[in-house]
């Protein structure tokens, strides 16, 4: 009865964001250029097909951003991602909620304070200004780097050797709790959640898993949080946004429908190699334009 409760709320958070992000694009002509859909559509296949195998989208996206000049003021940048991201992660939700099993007691909780984190740390995120958010980003893109590195390594793995919990209780469920509030405030300002809160609940005990419904539901729930703040302070970019989601959706699509394994290891290090790169040119971009204010 819960799980369909929750599986609802994903729902109306859908039909909620779907619906503004229309109407705030109807006023942004962008939004409907063929040429800038094309390339949302590709952006949202490739970055979304990643974030169902676990990779994560806050890595990927900001550098094919980057590549293809597709973000015209990275001033929006925490914005889109959380906004434009959204529908296709909460799409993803659907299939490991119902496919994993994972307490609730331990599981409703640890989403709460995800989505509290991420309401709270858009209203800040939301008013920086250029040269903050291109360093921000690009610590950000530094640390989901190296998480994606020791997970490489099989360093993360080697902390849930042991583990065979599927829940979380005392003051273990408080620490999960308070750790993902604070992942809720991170993905806010740009830090992915999937690698961070992984670790976090390896590091209390709980299958590997049993992380996916966390960490999927948690950032189905918080985006649609965060975006309303972002909306609503006009940072979010609506260039060829119907592309974007089209193409994230077929993404997610494929990549839990058809693909049961992929060899990623050399994928893996070209990821690694070009989050660090991306995030050393935000940081030159953040150093430059302080010299020239």
């Amino acid at each position: 009865m819960i799980l369909k409760i929750v599986l609802g709320l994903v729902l109306v958070c859908i039909l909620w964001l779907a619906y503004e992000i229309i109407r705030h694009a109807k006023s942004d002509p962008t939004s409907r250029v063929f040429k800038f859909n094309v390339v949302g559509f590709l952006i949202g296949v490739v970055t979304d097909f990643g974030d169902t195998l676990g990779i994560g989208s806050f890595g990927t996206t900001p550098p094919l951003y980057r590549l293809t000049h597709y973000m015209p003021d990275e001033r929006y940048l925490p914005g889109t991602l959380n906004a434009i991201q959204a529908i296709p992660t909460m799409m993803e939700s659907f299939f490991f909620i119902t496919a994993v099993p994972v307490e609730l007691p331990t599981l409703i909780p640890m989403v709460v304070a995800a989505v509290l984190g991420s309401y709270a740390g858009s209203r800040v995120v939301a008013r920086w200004e250029t040269t903050i958010i291109q360093k921000v980003m690009a610590i950000a893109l530094t640390i989901t780097s190296l998480l994606m590195l020791a997970n490489k390594m099989g360093w993360i793995g080697l902390l849930a050797t042991h583990n065979n919990s599927y829940g979380l209780h005392g003051w273990l469920l408080v620490i999960g709790i308070v750790g993902n509030f604070i992942f809720g405030i991170l993905m806010s300002a740009g830090v992915g959640l999937y690698a961070p809160c992984m670790v976090l609940v390896y590091l209390l005990g709980m299958k590997p898993i049993a992380a996916f419904p966390i960490m999927m539901l948690s950032c189905a729930l918080l985006m649609p949080a965060a975006s309303y703040n972002f909306i609503r302070e006009d940072r979010v970019s609506y260039r060829g946004v119907f592309g974007f989601i089209i193409g994230g959706i077929l993404g997610v699509y494929v990549a839990a429908t058809f693909v049961k394994s992929l060899p990623m290891h050399i994928l893996t290090w070209l990821i690694v190699a070009v989050c660090l790169w991306t995030a050393y040119q935000l940081y030159r971009s953040a150093k430059i334009t302080q010299k020239q204010i």
